[in-house]
């Protein structure tokens, strides 16, 4: 057996203590009894209603934060109940793609409570077993295809009851810098975070890193063994070790593996984002304050990370030890996609100088990152479509213009709305109003060639053409304020 580099970050726990069959429901933990205050299932309802599901959850929240070594031996309870896993039903996207049995929301809910009841059964007694997820393709960006799994119903459904369970747990130990995947926090949080740091930091070098094909490459060994800091119910370790073992249906083949989480469940974000709280987040923390000599601030979302600098030195140091420090738990930095640039207030300066050019950019969640100035004359990033983004996504919508040729202008007309409107609420960043309207005036484009071409007489002119825009299309506007004017974000 390895030893493990990830246990340094956290003190040894004494030995597990068996679980006492007598206090059925007590969240124990390995080297304490029962955490003071906490009531015994004794003053629940023998089944959890609703109200009884989110005091349970907040009693294992409250112990997690009580103790940060603690390790739960007590968990499944919270998963097979059939309160537990009806919310969780009710919690999956309706219309999502089904698995490989075919099984939608739809046909499980024509019997849904004798579905759960099995299904509760079978978690109980450790007959569950998981099934190999459907390996489907979609379209990354840069036009390369993106393999996602698509787990069967009934296993989106456990993944999801576990995964609101841990969540309590490991929402207690996450980082302020971790923003994937995370209840209550969004791209544009880790967005506002990074303005923030840059603008108020003293920084120079800006390492913009990206782990080559880090879900594909998660090894379950030490993965299981990073859950096993938190997680002593050996129960709920199996449940997670299934998912991981069903293997990958392609074509008629299925395919087994050590390494990866296949995407496209609920588990997988938890399970990438516990693996990377281990390898980076503790160690860039105690990196931080041990061996850096200036500013340093991170942003991680997912696999992709900004870490900013005031001194170089600090930056270089930092990249090669966290390739020593990746290559341990066998990832390693895309080579093409993780990159060492100068950044910041006195970058366009010292570069102006050298005669170097204008300070390099970066891309971060579908944003160019530019050194700008404000009209005083100060230093501010400027956030920009991504332009491969913005490309990508006309080439979309002129695809499904070609598909929905002869459908109703009204029907089109609302589509295209949806469009546009999610395109904004994402994109409409502070200085970024001139990608915006170039995107809804080439929408607004593409949909006059799709009319055009319904009939040779079907000519339509740009009167008509303008009162179907301003009709269907909302205006391009920015909608998000200034990241340091709402500063409820965690930097």
């Amino acid at each position: 057996m390895m030893d493990d580099p990830g246990q340094s970050d956290r003190p040894v726990v004494p030995t597990k203590f068996p679980n006492n069959p007598g206090h059925a429901g007590a969240e124990g933990m390995e080297g304490r009894g029962l955490a003071k205050g906490n009531p015994s299932q004794q003053t629940a309802s023998r089944t959890l209603g609703r109200a009884d599901a989110p005091s349970a959850l907040g009693r294992v929240r409250a112990a997690a934060e009580r103790d940060r070594k603690a390790r739960f031996t007590a968990l499944l309870h919270h998963v097979y109940e059939v309160e537990h896993l009806r919310a969780a039903y009710y919690a999956l996207k309706r219309g999502a793609a089904p698995g490989i049995d075919g099984a939608t929301w739809e046909h499980y809910g024509e019997a849904l409570e004798e579905n759960l009841t099995d299904l509760s059964e079978r978690l109980k007694r450790g007959a569950y077993r998981a099934k190999p997820v459907k390996r489907v393709y979609i379209p990354k960006a840069d036009g390369r295809p993106r393999p996602l799994g698509i787990p069967t119903l009934e296993d989106k459904l456990v993944q999801r009851a576990t995964v609101e369970v841990l969540n309590a747990i490991y929402e207690v130990d996450f980082l302020g810098f971790s923003y994937g995947f995370r209840p209550g926090r969004s791209p544009h949080h880790a967005l506002d975070a990074l303005y923030t740091g840059l603008l108020t930091r003293k920084v120079n070098w800006v390492l913009d890193a990206d782990i080559r094909g880090f879900f594909e490459a998660i090894d379950h060994e030490w993965l299981v063994k990073f859950v096993g800091h938190r997680i002593a119910d050996r129960r709920v370790v199996r449940l997670i070790q299934k998912w991981l073992k069903a293997g990958v249906l392609e074509d008629g083949t299925r395919t087994w593996s050590e390494e990866g989480t296949p995407q496209g469940g609920s588990a997988s974000p938890l399970l990438a984002n516990v693996y990377l709280h281990y390898v980076f987040d503790l160690w860039a923390q105690r990196w931080r304050k041990r061996h850096a000599h200036g500013d340093v601030i991170v942003v991680r979302y997912a696999d992709d990370f900004i870490v900013g600098f005031e001194q170089r030195e600090d930056a270089e140091r930092f990249l090669a030890e966290l390739r020593e420090r990746l290559a341990t738990f066998r990832l390693e930095l895309h080579p093409e996609k993780t990159r060492l640039l100068e950044f910041g207030p006195s970058a366009a300066e010292q570069r102006q100088r050298a005669g170097e050019g204008k300070p390099e950019t970066f891309n971060f969640l579908g944003f160019t990152h530019i050194c700008g100035k404000t009209r005083r004359g100060r230093f501010t990033v400027v956030r920009q479509t991504i332009r491969q983004r913005l490309q990508a996504k006309l080439g979309e919508v002129k695809a499904e213009l070609r598909r929905r040729l002869h459908d109703p202008i009204p029907a089109v007309g609302a589509w295209l709305c949806m469009v546009v409107r999610g395109h904004i609420r994402y994109y409409g960043v502070p200085m970024n109003g001139p990608a915006l309207f170039t995107f809804r005036d080439q929408v607004g484009k593409l949909w006059h060639r799709a009319l055009a071409r319904r009939s040779q007489t079907g000519y339509v002119t740009w009167e008509r053409m303008l009162r179907l825009i301003e009709q269907w299309l909302p205006p391009a506007r920015v909608c998000h304020p200034y990241p340091l004017q709402r500063l409820g974000v965690r930097t």
